[in-house]
């Protein structure tokens, strides 16, 4: 219960810091539904048309909530290699993108650690420059500074001329930052095949009128896509906020999981402990006729015994608490990750603990009580 308290408090904490990271009044428009999900896409959304930069422009001149439209575009392959000189990093396809100088405005995390970020010339001119996160910067060049050299990108070579300040938290490993940012024209020479990209918007709304741009985003997008009136959306938009509540949902049914799985390990535990404590009693059996017979009540004998019982299990505990913690520490150094375990997890670790004890040793310490002390006294 420890480890996965602990892993999943950080990971919790690591994600929701990275999705509001992307600002509170923002939205991200893709083809495919969004969120934490597990299965296969369905048949539907498989067959869906990609969105298209003419739909991107048309979100910000027909909505009048929304403030700015960042349109990116990606490749369809899985991975692309970052390269320099002898250095080389890959990045996801949700990494390596093209995309126009609004980027900087709508994206919260996309602040600049040195250098510039990509202008309308840049994009006018298809020039050959690329920002990159701080951690490709770190790989490729972990001595040198990297603004003005080039790198290679599916064997295209690029000039850096922007590195991205490191957002505050990071996905799964430590905080991260692999972003390779290209003008959108420059990508788009890269991978002239439109079969082999993918569009994806995030639009800023003006403070506190995201609702009403998310409407009308949605409104401008199925007329665009030609989505009769009758019919789903053929795109999903989804909000930080709902990021935020899907991956909460996944989170709680894995710790209903844990929960349930932990229960079963209890019952077995404390049963467990019943058969020790059913044995003490029996190995004790003249112990326990000398005390009644000097004037030990049954009460005194009960509760002897159910505070042996919530002492063994109570020990148990600490000893479960203190290796789980190291086991937490153990994974988060090895992995990079943010670890965080909880006080009320190691409060209801140890209370759980010393309740089963408290439980499951009733039945012995009855049956100790009740011993007659003649019959106690007699035992060999």
């Amino acid at each position: 219960m420890i480890v996965v308290a602990g892993l999943l408090s950080g990971f919790n904490t690591t994600v929701t810091e990275v999705i509001t990271g992307f600002g509170a009044d923002t939205a991200f428009i893709s083809k495919e539904e969004q969120g934490f999900r597990i299965g296969r896409r369905s048949a539907e959304e498989r067959k869906r048309k990609e969105l298209t930069l003419e739909q991107g422009q048309a979100l910000l001149e027909g909505a009048p909530d929304i403030k700015a439209v960042a349109i990116s575009i990606f490749p369809q392959r899985f991975t692309t290699s970052i390269r320099y000189k002898d250095q080389q990093v890959t990045v996801t396809s949700n990494d390596f993108r093209g995309t126009f100088p609004a980027f900087a405005d709508v994206y919260a995390n996309a602040n600049l650690k040195e250098g510039r970020f990509i202008s309308d010339g840049d994009n006018e001119h298809r020039r050959d420059v690329t920002v990159i996160g701080e951690s490709v910067a770190k790989a490729l060049f972990p001595t040198v500074d990297p603004i003005g050299k080039l790198v290679t990108a599916d064997g295209h070579q690029f000039e850096v001329i922007g590195v991205f300040e490191l957002p505050k938290g990071g996905f799964a490993a430590s905080n991260e930052d692999r972003r390779v940012v290209v003008p959108y024209y420059t990508f788009r020479k890269l991978y002239p095949n439109p079969d082999s990209t993918y569009y994806g918007y995030r639009i800023e709304a003006y403070p506190n009128r995201l609702d009403a741009a998310v409407d009308q985003a949605r409104a401008i997008l199925r007329r665009a896509r030609k989505v009769p009136y009758d019919a789903p959306d053929s795109f999903s938009i989804q909000t930080s906020q709902q990021a935020v509540e899907s991956f909460y949902a996944v989170v709680g049914a894995v710790a209903l999981a844990t929960l349930v799985l932990s229960s079963i390990g209890l019952l077995i535990g404390g049963v467990g402990v019943m058969n020790i404590m059913l044995v003490s009693v029996t190995e004790r059996t003249r112990e326990i006729g000398v005390r009644k017979a000097i004037g030990a009540r049954r009460g005194d004998i009960t509760r002897q015994f159910l505070f042996e019982a919530m002492t063994l299990t109570g020990m148990g505990g600490i000893i479960g608490i203190v290796f789980g913690w190291l086991v937490v520490l153990g994974v988060g150094a090895a992995l990079d990750w943010r670890t965080v375990v909880p006080i009320w997890a190691v409060i209801v670790g140890f209370g759980v603990s010393v309740g089963i004890g408290l439980v499951f040793g009733v039945w012995p310490a009855l049956k100790a009580a009740r011993l007659d002390p003649v019959v106690a006294l007699r035992y060999e």
